[in-house]
């Protein structure tokens, strides 16, 4: 028998991942109304998204910083998507704004795992940005949050580089 899936149901599931309605309705009817089962579908759908525009050209985006209350540490990061339009998004720019919070955390040395020198002795998952579970959600990559953004705005999202500074170091 299959579960009933209410307008509360896919509400709640749209507002927590930021997908469209109906692929909120189709995910929690795939996972029998099991909401982290239908999130982690969700996700693999963004990631399989992501993967069919990895090839198209980012020439526009945004250049975010973030500064810690004690003026100590700060980043800044550059992340470019296809148009000016999706740049002007709130998902956009909240991914920039959490990439940056991120960064300035958690220190990364590497945007992609392709930067990382071969005699590098560290785990790709404390060096790499993308590999590195995000600051405010250990549950979820950088990269995965780059991904679901890609899958909300329809383009293609990279993150170009990005610099930490910290007094004293």
């Amino acid at each position: 028998m299959a579960m009933a899936i209410t307008a509360d149901d896919v509400k709640r599931l749209r507002e927590e991942t930021g997908a469209g309605m109906l692929d909120c309705k189709n995910a929690l009817e795939k996972a029998a109304g099991d909401f982290e089962k239908a999130k982690g579908i969700l996700r693999k759908k963004g990631f399989d998204t992501a993967m069919k525009r990895a090839e198209r050209v980012t020439a526009d985006g945004t250049i975010e910083t973030y500064m810690h209350h004690n003026k100590r540490l700060a980043a800044m990061v550059e992340i470019n998507c296809e148009t000016d339009f999706v740049a002007r998004t709130d998902d956009f720019k909240t991914l920039a704004q959490q990439v940056a919070l991120h960064i300035a955390g958690a220190n990364p040395l590497y945007v992609t795992q392709d930067e990382v020198p071969a005699d590098c002795k560290e785990d790709p998952k404390e060096v790499v940005l993308l590999l590195q579970p995000f600051v405010q959600d250990e549950s979820r990559t950088v990269g995965d949050l780059v991904n679901e953004t890609i899958a909300r705005t329809g383009e293609n999202i990279r993150i170009r580089r990005f610099a930490r500074f910290e007094l004293g170091r």
